[in-house]
């Protein structure tokens, strides 16, 4: 399937603990059917101290489900995702909301 979302997309959440806050995507598993958003979905991990970290109780993004998230247009409003093919033949994104490309 066609990546609808992509590393640097704006998006907003639209369920869940942090939904109705916008952030960029900063990883996508598209084998897990996942993303991870910036500063968005925030969990404790309680770690044990390493050479490399101090442990302690750790804040860190967590990933969230593909589902939950929904590209910002140029007017900053959530919108579906579709493909087409452009006059020089390139496939691109596009917002079906404005039809603009993203």
């Amino acid at each position: 399937m066609a990546a609808k979302i992509k590393k640097g997309d704006r998006v907003q959440i639209m369920a869940g603990k942090d939904k109705g806050r916008q952030g960029e995507v900063s990883k996508v598993l598209p084998q897990d059917g996942r993303v991870m958003v910036a500063g968005l979905n925030m969990v404790k991990r309680h770690t044990k101290p390493s050479q490399a970290n101090t442990g302690g109780i750790l804040e860190k993004e967590a990933p969230m489900s593909i589902s939950n998230v929904m590209v910002l247009d140029g007017n900053e409003k959530p919108t579906r995702v579709g493909f087409r093919v452009n006059k020089d033949g390139v496939k691109e994104r596009f917002a079906k909301s404005t039809g603009d490309a993203l």
